[in-house]
């Protein structure tokens, strides 16, 4: 009787632990988790205190404090926004209309999965990435009003454009909506982040006018240690902002890193060669910017592009982005905060739907019609004082 009995439980225990009858139990890979969770806090870095310091070198030093103000602010209440129902318009579901916007499921980060579709990462590892682009993209904006506008200003633009501008187009794109059925493709951010970015700065420029003195007067950098020191954390945190938005912790995260600090090298080169024929010598302002003109440009194609590709595409970015900054001082005589915002992300705008270099021109026309058209039905000298400092 004994040896039935013990033949019966090891029968039932063998039943109990076959594969075959076990739950699968979804769980989220621990290394690809930690690799977004440091991402995130590498993108985070680029707006705290990267961008702050960036813009903050290039402005006057009495100004200082003011760029850093801007920054911190957006930060504090583009992540609130992003929490209250940010999130939940970009990536949730959406109905009739998931096209062009979300739904309201996931608001206040609710209803989240234990697993995000199509990845190996808990959806809260996912929505905290997402976070940061939100974060650093009307903060890249900064460039073209600094010490120009009301601090209030800055806060109901950040909130007002993010819900108007940078959510549907990150539906369209990352969420599932129009632009993504059609093939698109924006690795990690060039339609999303910097190409809106760029158009916001680039009208917000036209619309305050030339600084007063522009082109007369000589307002030089205070601190291109800061802007420097700024743009060293822009490089090291773009490799989170690209390499995180593989969202896994393997070869195409490395592939990423790999072509982003290569097409930033390059760029740098590129600018200082051009910069050297054309004024007859090399800046520290202008090797910062030609390598964020290198990392913005990569920044969609990053991806799906090797090596040589990267090289090409910041070997064009430097001597693209030198000419455009020449393009809006001198013949079209907008400023922002030195052209560096406008340079830096919508010139290269025109490579952010596909993995190759285009040519700017078509974009340039594109904006300019765009201006114009703005002018007409919006008095910009009126609008301009109201929120001037």
């Amino acid at each position: 009787m004994r040896l039935v009995k013990w033949a019966t439980a090891i029968g039932l225990g063998a039943l109990a632990a076959s594969p075959a009858l076990a739950q699968p139990e979804i769980v989220s890979d621990s290394g690809d988790t930690a690799w977004i969770l440091i991402s995130s806090a590498l993108v985070l870095l680029m707006t705290l205190p990267g961008l702050a310091l960036f813009y903050g070198g290039l402005v006057r030093a009495r100004n200082v404090l003011s760029v850093f103000m801007h920054c911190f602010i957006i930060a504090c209440t583009i992540s609130l926004l992003w929490a209250v129902i940010g999130y939940s318009l970009v990536f949730g579901e959406g109905g009739a209309l998931s096209a062009y916007i979300g739904g309201g499921g996931n608001a206040f980060l609710s209803g989240l999965a234990d697993l995000r579709v199509d990845t190996t990462l808990p959806e809260s590892a996912f929505a905290l990435y997402q976070m940061t682009f939100a974060i650093i993209t009307p903060a890249l904006v900064i460039g073209a009003f600094a010490e120009r506008i009301r601090f209030g200003w800055v806060v109901v633009f950040s909130v007002v454009w993010t819900l108007l501008v940078y959510i549907p187009v990150a539906r369209w794109v990352w969420g599932g909506g129009w632009l993504s059925e059609m093939g698109t493709l924006d690795f990690a951010g060039g339609i999303v982040v910097h190409t809106t970015a760029g158009v916001a700065a680039l009208l917000l420029a036209k619309m305050l006018g030339p600084r007063r003195g522009f082109n007369k007067s000589l307002i030089p950098p205070h601190s291109p240690a800061l802007t420097m020191t700024g743009a060293g954390l822009l490089w090291v945190g773009w490799f989170g902002f690209n390499g995180g938005s593989a969202l896994a912790a393997g070869d195409a995260a490395a592939s990423a890193i790999l072509n982003t600090h290569l097409a930033a090298c390059a760029a740098a080169i590129s600018w200082l060669i051009i910069e050297r024929a054309k004024i007859g010598k090399a800046t520290s302002i202008g090797i910062v910017t030609g390598a964020v003109a290198g990392l913005a440009t990569v920044t969609p194609a990053a991806g799906y592009i090797g090596p040589l590709g990267a090289i090409i595409l910041g070997v064009l970015a430097g001597l693209i982005c030198f000419g455009a900054v020449l393009l809006v001082k001198q013949t079209i005589r907008w400023t922002s905060s030195r052209s560096t915002a406008w340079a830096a992300y919508w010139v290269r705008s025109p490579s952010r739907s596909s993995s190759c270099p285009h040519s700017a021109a078509p974009a340039m026309k594109r904006a300019s019609r765009s201006v114009r058209s703005l002018s007409v039905s919006l008095s910009a000298s009126a609008w301009s004082r109201s929120i001037r400092r």
